[in-house]
């Protein structure tokens, strides 16, 4: 028996659901990068590098090339970029809408400004 969609969904977020796995698919939306390239970007070990890709390469998100001695890496399909796009977009809402609710709360929080009325009198 087929597992529900909504399960497979979920499996699919969970394997973006590792902060080196966000960086090296962000680093692939310009095309394909070698491993030291990779390493030279990301501070990781060579050892836990080759773990997070080889749960890319598995999951059919990414693929590998040789040329000679060096490997290569890039995105299978360019929807990957239109995901990590989608989900910059989607945070950048989010933030923005913290941001107006934090500004909020700083003018609430903040002591009333006195003003001063044409009698003199100070409110």
């Amino acid at each position: 028996m087929q597992a529900p969609l909504y399960q497979v969904k979920a499996e699919f977020f969970r394997m973006l659901g590792h902060p080196v796995r966000i960086r090296v698919l962000e680093l692939l939306q310009h095309g394909p990068v070698s491993v030291r390239d990779l390493l030279a970007d990301i501070d990781i070990e060579p050892s836990s590098l080759s773990q997070q890709l080889a749960v890319l390469r598995r999951s059919g998100i990414v693929v590998s090339m040789r040329e000679g001695s060096t490997v290569r890496y890039a995105l299978a399909g360019g929807d990957v970029a239109e995901l990590l796009r989608a989900a910059r977009r989607i945070l950048t809402e989010l933030l923005a809408g913290q941001n107006q609710l934090l500004t909020e709360l700083q003018r609430a929080d903040a002591p009333a400004t006195l003003h001063t009325t044409r009698s003199g009198t100070v409110r």
